[in-house]
């Protein structure tokens, strides 16, 4: 039988259930006018955006590369939290034994008030800077925009038309238009600790069962985002998927929720009840 679209029957189980695990993708942060990079969106002036987030990348165009975050910085910083954020802050703050996985690096969730002991950043965040080298050095939550100098191409985009079509007028995000020649050795950021290299959730899950697994906003296609649905199925979860896509019901029985829904537009109201 297919999953349950019961939005009063999902308040119920939010509202009583003890232990939720929730499992965050790009599909949250849309509704603030970030891209998800899936789909049509998936290209950055013609590269595969998720073959530029590699190391192996990185060593081969680190110019390249860093344009490309320091893009995504900008234009994160540019936007704000919406309504799905304030709503999953709100639940973990009342929840006692609630834990949100985010595969974001955006920094909404945070910036949302979400409680830093019940949220997992599975993929880093955009403005935490790390050695590549891997001296040990780490700066966190460093939101200078732009970074450096050399970086300046990549915050001076309109990022609000970026999204609206008008992206091939803006210099950077035309494929048409070089890219800004950028000295590796003297204009990139440099670890400051030595000198040379740039820089660049189990235990809970094990604790005990877990009542409800909410996946919000991904196709929890990508490890080790991917591999916490099933677990959480084989421990006695009910699974709740939010997403606008149909093909994320599958594999969800008549015990799971299916909402084809925007998490900004739904989940302040799933969550009604439980934070009331």
């Amino acid at each position: 039988m297919p999953p349950s679209t019961s939005v009063q029957d999902f308040q119920d189980i939010v509202t009583s259930s003890d232990r939720i695990l929730a499992l965050c993708g790009a599909g949250l942060s849309a509704a603030s006018g970030l891209p998800t990079f899936r789909g049509a969106g998936g290209l950055w002036r013609n590269h595969d955006a998720t073959a530029l987030a590699t190391p192996d990348a990185f060593e081969d165009d680190p110019a390249l590369v860093w344009l490309f975050y320091a893009w995504r910085r900008h234009l994160s910083l540019t936007v704000e939290p919406n309504a799905g954020h304030y709503a999953l802050a709100e639940l973990a703050k009342k929840k006692e034994n609630f834990l949100c996985l985010s595969q974001n690096v955006d920094g909404l969730s945070p910036r949302a008030g979400h409680p830093e002991d019940k949220l997992r950043l599975l993929h880093g965040s955009l403005f935490d800077i790390k050695c590549f080298d891997e001296c040990g050095y780490i700066e966190k939550n460093n939101h200078k925009d732009p970074l450096c100098p050399a970086l300046e191409p990549a915050s001076s985009v309109n990022s609000s038309a970026a999204g609206s079509g008008g992206s091939h007028k803006l210099p950077l995000l035309d494929p048409k238009n070089p890219v800004p020649k950028i000295d590796v050795k003297k204009d990139l950021p440099h670890c400051p600790q030595c000198k040379h290299g740039l820089l660049q959730v189990d235990a809970w899950v094990r604790r005990g069962p877990i009542a409800l697994m909410l996946v919000i906003g991904t196709g929890a296609q990508v490890y080790p985002a991917a591999g916490y649905v099933g677990r959480a199925k084989r421990m006695g979860a009910r699974v709740a998927v939010i997403n606008p896509d149909p093909e994320s019901a599958e594999g969800l029985d008549d015990r799971d929720f299916f909402f084809q829904s925007d998490a900004a537009e739904i989940l302040p109201q799933l969550f009604s009840k439980a934070l009331a």
